[in-house]
């Protein structure tokens, strides 16, 4: 078949990958000058099923509810903007703050994320793409007691789950990673997640594309969509600014931006844009900067070496499709990187940047059919994507060719909502 995909973040670039895997004819729409440039651009870097835990859980809103008056804060609501399509989506997040729904997101959530870092792990032992990978876990710390103590139970879900998840005390959390003794007296404990790891995704991306241009697969950058034909049931064609491109089968991984393109069909998806926001610096003194990839739980930011820079990002800012950066917001980044690792880095020669997380109410990725015979979707992975990409890609790359994917596909798709 012929399949259009939309998108060439590191999600569509990995579906397109495995559809041509499948000996399908691909074309990538793109309106970036190249794959990789918005949100894949500068994550935190984490291939990371450890975060699997929804944002949606019972404790969630009481601590929103602290940061509200916060600019700062990991995660902001700006809930005084007349947005109806935000409010519509917080009411459906906070349907799932319940521990039935968090067990049942997690699950689905940890379906995918785990197949896709084995998806991702055979990719590279079968290309050899290299984009500053590390193999050496995850280390997830906490400061507050009672958070760590939380922590653990849902070390125990995520282990019967299939996880490994190993709780660590201070001591042993330093020696997985010395560049944390400065804060030891900080900490309460931590969380290893020995088989996650971490690496460049815009690196990844930028390089699976190439291999894919090889396999076959056409990008068509600098080419925007600008709406659809559709006879009945079914896609013609994809509208550009470029003139139309047609299909068999047309697959939306168009981020954040989903939401908006998708409602031109007549498609409501429940994905609202949180922004993350990234610092990118370069290590002066190796030894004061984190190898193994670290989470720090009270400020909500991970940290992850790539060669020779430190990635550090989070925070989430629920705000509409804005990508305009917030300085308050990008100055706390590096302040608490500085504060976490002193000396690691150049903090002063950081680079800033923040994109749009496409986020769904109960954390879970939107996969696969929609009432459009031959329209598919692979988006709203939240702060997942690069996680999921490889395993959402070829999931659904098996749907539209008829194959049944290696993983259970129920409760991933748009008809849960």
């Amino acid at each position: 078949m012929k399949v259009v995909v939309l998108g060439a973040g590191v999600v569509g670039t990995a579906a397109a990958w495995f559809l041509s895997r499948r000996g399908h004819e691909v074309t990538v729409i793109e309106r970036e000058p190249a794959a990789g440039l918005e949100t894949s651009f500068a994550n935190g870097g984490q291939v990371s099923p450890c975060h699997a835990e929804p944002w949606a859980n019972p404790g969630t809103p009481k601590q929103a509810l602290k940061w509200m008056f916060r600019a700062d804060a990991p995660l902001v609501f700006k809930w005084w903007r007349y947005d109806p399509t935000l409010w519509a989506w917080l009411v459906r997040f906070l349907a799932n703050c319940t521990p039935g729904r968090t067990r049942i997101n997690t699950d689905r959530t940890l379906r995918v994320a785990i197949y896709s870092r084995a998806c991702l792990q055979a990719l590279r032992a079968e290309t050899g793409i290299a984009y500053d990978e590390k193999t050496l876990g995850i280390l997830h710390v906490y400061r507050n007691p009672k958070t760590f103590e939380h922590a653990q139970g849902a070390s125990a879900l995520m282990a019967s789950l299939g996880l490994k998840r190993d709780v660590k005390t201070v001591a042993e959390a330093v020696a997985i990673e010395p560049a944390l003794k400065t804060v030891a007296n900080e900490l309460a404990g931590a969380i290893f997640t020995p088989d996650d790891e971490s690496g460049d995704a815009h690196k990844f991306t930028q390089r699976l594309a190439g291999l894919a241009e090889k396999n076959g697969v056409l990008f068509c950058f600098n080419t925007t969509v600008t709406g659809f034909k559709r006879d009945g049931d079914r896609i013609e064609a994809v509208v550009t600014d470029r003139g139309d491109v047609k299909g068999d089968a047309y697959l939306m991984a168009m981020g954040s931006w989903s939401t908006p393109w998708a409602r031109q069909l007549g498609l409501h998806l429940p994905v609202y844009p949180a922004k993350g926001y990234s610092a990118t610096l370069p290590v002066t003194d190796p030894a004061k900067a984190p190898s193994v990839s670290i989470t720090d739980d009270e400020h909500k930011m991970v940290y992850s070496r790539l060669g020779d820079r430190l990635r550090c990002a989070g925070t989430a800012e629920l705000a509409g499709w804005n990508d305009a950066m917030t300085p308050v917001r990008s100055q706390a980044i590096v302040k608490n990187a500085k504060a976490l690792f002193p000396g690691a880095g150049d903090f002063d020669s950081a680079e800033l940047w923040c994109g749009l997380r496409p986020t769904t109410p109960d954390s879970v990725p939107l996969l696969g059919k929609t009432p459009l015979k031959n329209f598919y979707l692979d988006t709203g992975h939240g702060t997942l994507g690069w996680t999921m990409s490889c395993g959402s890609g070829k999931a659904v790359a098996d749907l539209i060719s008829g194959v049944e994917p290696e993983i259970d596909m129920t409760g991933l798709g748009i008809e849960r909502f």
